[in-house]
This record gives structure tokens, sequence and C-alpha cells, in this order.
């Protein structure tokens, strides 16, 4: 999962910034006109998007991915909030109440996001054999020879440990695994070889 100083160093790029206080601002009057939260903070309530998402694919929200989704929230958090009350953990209920009415928006400046911080203009955009197997060093290759920030990318929206990005055996459920599939197409990751094989370590 991306740490509190790399939130605060994408959210340094000008369109980045401009895109979260915008979003921030239609957010907290439409949902949450009470709710007090910085635009680094916001920005991490930004991120977590795909990650509540898949949650929130077979219509509900167990408790252990409950726990999971504030274990992540605090970790994103500006200073650390794990004795009083967490603003990106406050923030996601309102985001998880109406999740489907503004999933679209925060999915959008992630997009934006990911374009503005990753070279992706250098990548090799040649697609892969859908109906091939993974050929698993391969694929360890393209994690390798990504660009860093783009592996975190993916890790910190469909992992719980970053550490797992090379394996060949993630397990998911079928809802699950296509609401991800889902939001790498609104997030144009779909384009990306090393996603489309990242795709297909899932069982």
């Amino acid at each position: 999962m991306f740490t509190e100083y790399e939130i605060e160093s994408m959210i340094e790029y000008p369109e980045v910034k401009e895109a979260t206080k915008t979003l921030k601002k239609d957010f907290l009057k439409t949902e949450a006109p009470y709710l007090e939260i910085s635009d680094e903070d916001f920005f991490s309530l930004i991120v977590m998007t795909p990650t509540i998402g898949i949650a929130m694919a077979d219509g509900k929200i167990s408790l252990f991915e409950e726990m999971a989704l504030n274990k992540k929230a605090r970790k994103l958090s500006k200073g650390g909030y794990f004795m009083k009350k967490d603003p990106v953990v406050y923030a996601m209920k309102f985001l998880i109440k109406n999740y489907y009415n503004w999933s679209d928006k925060f999915l959008d400046v992630l997009k934006d996001t990911i374009k503005i911080t990753c070279p992706l203009d250098e990548l090799s955009l040649k697609p892969i054999d859908k109906n091939a197997d993974i050929d698993y060093n391969e694929y360890r290759e393209a994690v390798l020879h990504s660009p860093y920030l783009l592996i975190r990318f993916i890790a910190s929206f469909f992992l719980e440990n970053d550490e797992d990005i090379i394996n060949q055996n993630h397990k998911v459920g079928k809802e699950e695994f296509q609401r991800m599939i889902l939001i790498g197409e609104k997030l144009e990751l779909d384009k990306i070889p090393v996603f489309q094989m990242f795709c297909k370590t899932f069982q």
C-alpha cells in the first residue's frame, strides 16, 4: 500500500492537486458537509476507491473486509491516527454509503493521476494473448522492468500485501475478480501488458 509520503508526493503535481480539491469540494458539499479532511487525506480516500469497490463486489462488506480497509486507510492518513479518529477512515464511510454515485468521479481522478505520474508512453503496449496461459517468468520480468509507481498502483489497488505482486497463485472470488477487471478498464490499466498478466495470476 502507498505510504503517506508517496501520497504527499503525488498530490504535489498541480493537476492532481486541482482535481483533488475540485472533487473534495463537490463531495463534501453533497455527502459530508461537516467533514473536516485535508487535501492529502482526501486524495488518500481517492486512492482507496478501487479497494473499496472490490470489497463491495458481492453487495456487502464483511467485518474482515472492513478491518482490512480501515488498516489501509490508517496507513495512508497523513501523520497517523492510531490513537484518535482517523479522517480517511471516517470519510470512507460516506463514500461507501453512496459508492456507486461517486465511484466513476473518483476513478477518473485516479486515472488521470496514473497518467500524470507514470511514464506510460515509454511502455510497450503490445497486448498479450488473452487465451494463453501466463508465463510466470515473463510476468516476473515484466513486473521488475515496469515503472516503480505503476507497480505500486496495481499492488495498492488490488492486493492486501504489496509483496504478493510477484505471485502466480492469487486467489479471489468470482465477483471480486470481475470487479477488478472492470476497475482496471475504467483506470485504463487494461491496455498495459503487465496488468493483463497480473490478472492472469488470479484463480
